[in-house]
């Protein structure tokens, strides 16, 4: 069984179903993943392992707003495995803004990714400081946060009001483990999301088990208050 849309496609590769976007750089990898080849497009293998989105579409969203032209804000782009599938599918209209403060991971993050794809800038800055982002313009349509820190959720409402805009989605990967280590992952995941609810509509809320057992995901609208 196959079955696609504009944005990724499902395989059934070796007997089970799985998750591929078109593939920005071709003839490239970046975390080892398989490359397929079908109708002379080529996919990369998204791996719901390594890639807190890829999970978040296998367990099933409600909304994907990322799509060709989309222009995305991520923070904690790490060594850039999640990063590389949206850049795959915003495509050569799109662009995808990525932030990234430790050292060493921003070098991995540029040798994997950033250094073959045109569609990606990667900010070496402290997503804390988002008026220090100089590279990015204009408003974005998408903040995708996945940054391991106490405070993460304060740290995405900050970039979400200084460049999200109205009407647009913030896709919010919770590390619960960071947070509070006595709570359950679903009642910290409820604790900050009412910290949304000033200037966002809660659009989905989820675990992200069985691929990772300490995250969570919160999907919601922005809204600007004028």
């Amino acid at each position: 069984m196959e079955s696609e849309d504009s944005d990724f496609i499902w395989l059934r590769l070796d007997g089970q179903k799985r998750l591929a976007t078109e593939n920005y750089v071709e003839g490239n990898t970046v975390y080892g993943e398989k490359l397929y080849k079908k109708s002379k497009i080529e996919y990369r293998i998204w791996d719901p392992f390594r890639s807190k989105l890829a999970a978040a579409l296998y367990i099933g969203l409600d909304v994907f707003p990322i799509t060709h032209g989309t222009k995305v804000l991520y923070l904690g782009a790490s060594t850039g495995t999640t990063v590389s599938h949206i850049s795959d599918i915003v495509g050569y209209n799109g662009i995808v803004f990525a932030v990234e403060h430790a050292s060493r991971v921003a070098r991995d993050f540029l040798d994997r990714v950033a250094n073959f794809r045109k569609n990606v800038v990667p900010i070496l800055q402290d997503a804390r400081h988002p008026k220090q982002y100089f590279s990015v313009y204009g408003k974005v349509d998408v903040v995708y946060s996945d940054i391991a820190q106490p405070d993460q959720t304060e740290i995405a409402i900050t970039n979400c009001q200084a460049y999200l805009k109205d009407g647009g989605y913030l896709f919010l990967v919770i590390k619960t483990r960071s947070i509070d280590v006595t709570q359950s992952p679903k009642n910290v995941i409820q604790s900050e999301m009412k910290k949304l609810q000033n200037n966002f509509e809660i659009i989905q809320d989820m675990t992200l088990e069985p691929y990772d057992k300490d995250h969570g995901l919160v999907v919601a609208k922005y809204h600007a208050k004028g």
